[in-house]
């Protein structure tokens, strides 16, 4: 499995991004997994972002993006998609997508629950 992630760049502060990250994998595989979302700022550990089941009927999100910030995919593409909406200075950070091997509902928030990463896409809030 191999992880693509996209669309980051510099925006001012309450402007929009949208994240992709494109999934390489055989077949139907894509859609055995759970998607998450991570960034990190420099200094500072990785965390938890949004997460979707891999039938995306579930969601869930950090404390500092919800209600900001939607996560969704497309399985036939492939792709997990971050709509990332008002934007704040303190969001600026490296964001990584991850894939977990995961048929159920429940999301997980740990970095060490997840089995592939993306190479990162960088995310620059201006004030």
């Amino acid at each position: 499995v191999q992880l693509q992630a996209s669309g980051g760049g510099l925006v001012q502060t309450g402007g929009s991004l949208r994240l992709s990250c494109a999934c390489a994998v055989s077949g139907r595989t894509f859609s055995r997994y759970a998607m998450g979302w991570f960034r990190q700022a420099p200094g500072k550990e990785r965390e938890f972002v949004a997460g979707i089941s891999w039938s995306g009927v579930s969601t869930s999100y950090g404390d500092s993006v919800a209600g900001r910030f939607t996560i969704s995919r497309d399985n036939a593409k492939k792709t997990v998609y971050l709509q990332m909406n008002s934007l704040k200075p303190e969001d600026t950070a490296v964001y990584y997508c991850a894939a977990e091997f995961n048929v159920g509902t429940v999301l997980r928030k740990v970095t060490g629950a997840y089995d592939y990463w993306g190479q990162g896409t960088l995310v620059t809030v201006s004030s």
